[in-house]
């Protein structure tokens, strides 16, 4: 059992997903791997498109990511982006691929 905001849920929380491993593609794409196992694929394109990345619509810069405690990251950490928003904006690869 665990509580949230007040509410007694049954079960346990899942863990928060992390980032384990992270490569930059050709085309803005990046592969992730999560901490649940899954590799999956990002197409950061849409994002270069915001002031937050734009910087990294430099390719050179985009290609710099890393790992910080489980968050993909570029620019000494200047520029982040979430786990649970790849997670849920990535698109499954066949386990073969990955």
């Amino acid at each position: 059992m665990y509580i949230i905001d007040g509410i007694a849920y049954a079960g346990e929380k899942d863990p928060p997903i992390k980032v384990s491993g992270v490569r930059p593609l050709d085309d803005y794409l990046l592969w992730i791997r999560f901490s649940n196992g899954e590799a999956r694929i990002v197409d950061f394109k849409p994002l270069l498109k915001t002031p937050a990345f734009a910087p990294l619509a430099d390719k050179e810069k985009f290609r710099e990511v890393y790992i910080d405690f489980g968050v993909p990251v570029w620019m000494d950490g200047d520029i982040d982006i979430g786990p649970d928003f790849l997670y849920e904006h990535s698109k499954a690869l066949d386990p073969i691929s990955a």
